[in-house]
């Protein structure tokens, strides 16, 4: 077999394992406690998703980075307009269900960051796990207190910021970034954005079009090009200059994420009166009010509902455990 063909064969198995880490890492941007890193390291793809972005960043271009980086990218945005009013309406429909996979999902990257630092724990690692899991604490506490709540999404500020804490998603293995979008109240709103574009794209309208397009999906994805960006750089150096205290406060967040997903909560009645989106519902308003947009309380749950979700956070933590070790599993990289 001569080189070139070598090569072509190398190139195909990138551009395979970029498409089917994508459409991981795009589910895994849907689903707060999934982590689109480490569902990049169950594809085998993460390392050359990394450098290929520094690279990029770096204005280098590399046949294999600009496959890699195509191939993961393009099956991302696929599978995120493919299934995102699906994963929202689950969402809004059956909260405690959902709610108690994610937390599995989070717990499930704990070993991927354990891993990570091996054997060599101390106490920068641990003292930087106690304060992300304190910032992550803090942040769902904030939420309870109105932070988020309503469903806007705050403007086009927010959907910025946004985009760039999702970013950390693409990045760091075993943080979700749909889980802080999920506490920062733009997680349904986002969510909704992309499900109009895609009913925009269906329908053919431009007015359609307009409307989630320039006031979700355009500022998202502006901070999600410059966060990834950010975020792969100063990642690379941290993990070279500080490695433990960097993989004990992300530690420390994915424990505090499992805080602010108390599954036992559920959307209040809409009734006269009620504040949504900052306004107070009339009785012309009453029927038109989304559930999306509702605010949550706490309930008080029955013990077939405490059974099942104990359950359902085992096959979550399961299953982000058995994804990760597969990744772990996939270290032989493609001579390109």
């Amino acid at each position: 077999m001569d080189s070139e063909t070598k090569s072509i064969k190398a190139y195909g198995a990138l551009a395979g394992r970029g498409l089917f880490g994508g459409l991981l890492m795009g589910l895994a941007n849907l689903v707060p406690g999934i982590s689109g890193g480490t569902m990049l390291l169950a594809a085998g793809v993460y390392p050359n998703f990394i450098a290929g972005i520094a690279e990029v960043t770096r204005l280098k271009f590399r046949g294999s980075s600009l496959i890699v980086l195509g191939s993961v990218v393009g099956a991302a945005m696929v599978s995120i307009l493919l299934f995102a009013g699906v994963i929202k309406d689950l969402v809004v429909d059956y909260r405690w269900v959902m709610y108690s996979i994610f937390i599995g999902l989070t717990l499930g990257g704990v070993p991927v960051v354990k891993n990570l630092a091996g054997k060599r724990t101390n106490t920068p690692f641990w003292g930087a796990a106690v304060v992300g899991f304190l910032a992550m604490a803090l942040l769902a506490w904030a939420q309870t207190q109105g932070l988020g709540a309503g469903g806007d999404g705050g403007g086009i500020v927010l959907m910025f910021v946004a985009g760039l804490v999702a970013a950390s998603a693409m990045i760091l293995p075993g943080l979700s970034g749909g889980y802080l979008l999920l506490v920062m109240g733009a997680y349904i709103p986002i969510l909704s954005g992309i499900e109009g574009l895609k009913d925009g794209l269906k329908t053919g309208s431009l007015d359609a079009l307009m409307a989630p397009t320039l006031g979700v999906v355009l500022p998202v994805g502006i901070g999600v090009v410059l966060g990834v960006a950010l975020v792969s750089n100063v990642l690379q150096w941290a993990l070279e200059k500080h490695a433990l205290p960097t993989l004990g406060s992300l530690m420390g967040l994915l424990v505090g994420a499992v805080v602010g997903l108390w599954p036992f909560q559920h959307a209040v009645e809409p009734v006269v009166g009620l504040v949504v989106k900052g306004r107070a519902l009339t009785t012309e308003t009453l029927a038109l009010v989304e559930a999306e947009d509702l605010p949550t309380v706490f309930f008080t749950p029955g013990v077939a509902q405490v059974l099942g979700a104990i359950v359902l956070i085992v096959l979550g933590f399961g299953f982000t455990y058995g994804i990760s070790r597969m990744g772990g599993a996939s270290k032989e990289e493609p001579a390109v």
